[in-house]
């Protein structure tokens, strides 16, 4: 699914990743940009996601997080 969406790297971290996920959590994946991926690419995957799932996704890129906890996601995050 990330090829067609422009986007590549799937990883899962957050509440689903260490385990912590409770009804209604999220789903918090990062994905890498690849070259002529648009806002249409990242909302289309989004949207598939969240219709597939049947649950609310943070899709983000490394850029999208914040510098007080980007260096320990994208240590932890592991690859789907």
């Amino acid at each position: 699914m990330a090829g067609r969406f422009r986007t590549a790297s799937p990883r899962i971290f957050g509440s689903v990743f260490h385990g912590t996920d409770e009804d209604g959590s999220d789903l918090d994946l990062l994905v890498d940009v690849l070259p002529g991926e648009t806002l249409f690419d990242m909302g289309g995957m989004y949207a598939e996601l969240e219709s597939l799932r049947g649950v609310h996704v943070d899709l983000l890129t490394p850029g999208d997080l914040s510098s007080k906890f980007r260096a320990q996601v994208l240590v932890e995050a592991q690859a789907v």
